[in-house]
């Protein structure tokens, strides 16, 4: 099973074809109180990460970077709002400072710094084009189904980097497999468009790390320090492990988030309904507790208080057990892992989680729908992904 709505037709097209066609706003967790030693900026960026806006404020106000604070990551190819929170001395740089590709929308003070996670969720405003000549009834009751029984958390495309192999990458650093990390790190030459890098990665597979070195970009800092440690005759697990940390727990997250979503797939025709054994998830607080009789807490899930949930494997997470749990488990040491072996030196240790197995469908709307083109509204809780919506409209034959 690809969808959640297989017995209903997708409407086909496709989005993103500019930034205005994917919008994404953040509704916060909490309103700023109007005092504090910290201002929030409710900023608007296009064609540039939230990465990549976080250093243009580092640098034009001459901050450290744990000076700033921001709720979550924002897509570079969309029209995305979102509040970034600095320290409130920096207040009198504001209108001195210049950003490229985003601006300024307001400001307030708030009492603490703005944290990772801290937001209800995100509103979306989506343009598909090139849709069905029935996209409009089809997205209708396609949505109709989705509300009634929430969205497959699948996490998004962006989650697996622009190569896809992000989970691969955090999967090969678990196994220990650092010989194979280092070549799947500089890249596949046929996915790679980027010519000098693609000849790079072709350098590179032929054992020409001197010769990849000169071919690869200068802005690929990483990939260029990696093979330096080699030409210096550093070990593969030296020259993986010296890579950034937080870029090393970026691809322990997407092997998590991968896992996640194969079991996700599995269960996807009853995702909505518990088993004994089950561990699930409330929606308010994101607690969890194992459901020992699963027909005493159905009606909770059917409500939407709480939903049946998967693992984001780590050394101490909770597993499910009975049936589910076995099914839990058996993925895990297909890939010759165990809980344990998420424990990591280097502060790369992750220790786990629960994630609910769908989300919450909320403010639906059909914003104009006219020449091929169809533009919809929704919100999602945080964490959740607009593909997942995506997907189920427009049914890709792949099944991605």
């Amino acid at each position: 099973m690809n969808w959640l709505t297989e017995d209903l037709p997708g409407i086909g097209g496709v989005y993103k074809q500019n930034s205005e066609d994917f919008q994404v706003e953040e509704i916060p967790l909490y309103p700023c109180s109007g005092e504090g030693e910290h201002l929030y900026l409710w900023i608007e960026k296009s064609g540039i990460t939230t990465h990549e806006l976080l250093t243009q404020l580092t640098r034009g106000l001459k901050l450290k970077d744990r000076d700033i604070g921001y709720a979550g990551l924002k897509d570079a190819r969309a029209l995305t709002r979102q509040t970034v929170s600095i320290p409130l001395n920096k207040l009198d740089q504001i209108e001195r400072l210049t950003l490229s590709k985003a601006k300024i929308l307001g400001m307030e003070r708030h009492s603490n710094k703005l944290r990772l996670g801290h937001l209800a969720g995100n509103r979306f405003v989506i343009t598909l084009r090139k849709t069905h000549l029935e996209a409009l009834s089809r997205t209708k009751a396609i949505l109709t189904q989705l509300q009634q029984r929430g969205v497959p958390n699948f996490f998004g495309e962006q989650r697996y980097g622009i190569l896809g192999n992000s989970a691969q990458l955090g999967l090969l650093f678990i196994q220990k497999d650092f010989a194979q990390f280092c070549q799947e790190f500089i890249g596949d030459p046929q996915l790679i468009r980027d010519r000098d890098w693609q000849k790079a990665a072709e350098h590179y597979r032929q054992d020409q790390i001197q010769p990849a070195l000169n071919s690869l970009p200068n802005k690929m800092h990483d990939e260029r320090r990696l093979l330096r440690m080699l030409l210096d005759g550093k070990s593969h697990q030296v020259a993986a492990s010296a890579l950034p940390r937080n870029l090393l727990r970026l691809f322990l997250s997407a092997a998590q988030s991968q896992f996640f979503d194969q079991l996700l797939k599995q269960r996807l025709a009853s995702f909505d309904q518990l088993v004994d054994g089950d561990i699930a998830i409330k929606h308010a607080n994101g607690a969890y507790f194992r459901v020992e009789r699963a027909a005493n807490e159905q009606s909770r899930v059917d409500s939407f208080e709480i939903s049946p949930s998967a693992p984001l494997f780590g050394s101490k997470v909770i597993l499910a057990t009975g049936k589910i749990g076995q099914t839990e488990i058996a993925l895990l040491e297909k890939s010759g892992l165990t809980p344990g072996s998420w424990k990591l030196s280097r502060g790369l240790t992750m220790p786990g989680e629960r994630r609910s197995l769908r989300a919450q469908l909320r403010e639906v709307k059909i914003i104009n729908q006219r020449d091929g083109c169809l533009t919809l509204g929704f919100t999602l809780p945080r964490g959740s992904y607009a593909t997942s919506v995506l997907r189920e409209l427009i049914k890709n034959p792949s099944g991605t």
